[in-house]
């Protein structure tokens, strides 16, 4: 009887946790396909689609996973006109993550993103103070986004971020991050820098020799 149970509860597991999971992510990228006939979709090899994925190209927009990429619950992309989302292999997004783009947004290999993030190439306007801002267009410019990169919790980019970069909870990036720094805040400001010798960002290496100045007499 015991027995009986321990098998039945490893197959049960196996259906949860594997094969049903695996199914499901099938059907979804079958109906993303099927429900974009303009648009360009391309899954380059294994790629999981976890529950609420969704897509919104209206139009001839192209969206590109990369073998071993995984978009957890609630990913959301909305791509405009020709727009172009690419997504590196071995990517993960864990829940809720919103990307908007109308030009191109790009991501290397290897990236996590947390949750609740939000990427976009473009902002309102709104200096015409005799137009609503929703009326007055956007100002666009294509994203790229690095390999190796980690993107903590509730991040918003509308800049790029280089190679192997670490972008803090919360932050708001809107101006380029050099490659292996790591950055947060409200605009994001960088805070440190791991990478090679000598590649140093100005700005680091500025607010570094300040602190570094002795006291005035």
């Amino acid at each position: 009887m015991n027995r009986g149970r321990f098998h039945l509860g490893r197959i049960l597991h196996r259906l949860t946790y594997a094969v049903g999971p695996r199914l499901m992510s099938e059907l979804r990228k079958r109906w993303v396909v099927l429900r974009h006939p303009r648009a360009n979709i391309v899954f380059e090899g294994p790629v999981y689609l976890g529950p609420g994925f969704s897509l919104h190209i209206p139009a001839n927009g192209t969206f590109v996973a990369g073998a071993g990429s995984e978009f957890r619950r609630n990913f959301r992309a909305e791509i405009a006109g020709d727009g172009r989302l690419v997504v590196g292999e071995g990517c993960a997004f864990t829940y809720d993550v919103l990307i908007q783009c109308s030009t191109t947004i790009e991501f290397g290999a290897r990236c996590g993103v947390g949750q609740s993030c939000f990427v976009a190439d473009g902002k309102h306007r709104y200096r015409d103070i005799t137009t609503p801002f929703l009326h007055q267009g956007y100002d666009h410019r294509p994203i790229r986004i690095g390999d190796d990169v980690m993107i903590l919790s509730k991040v918003t980019i509308v800049a790029d971020v280089g190679d192997h970069c670490v972008i803090g909870a919360n932050a708001m990036v809107n101006r380029d991050v050099p490659a292996y720094c790591v950055a947060a805040g409200v605009p994001a400001t960088i805070r440190d820098y791991f990478g090679p010798p000598g590649s140093e960002p100005p700005e680091l290496a500025a607010s570094q020799a300040e602190r570094n100045e002795p006291a005035s007499a």
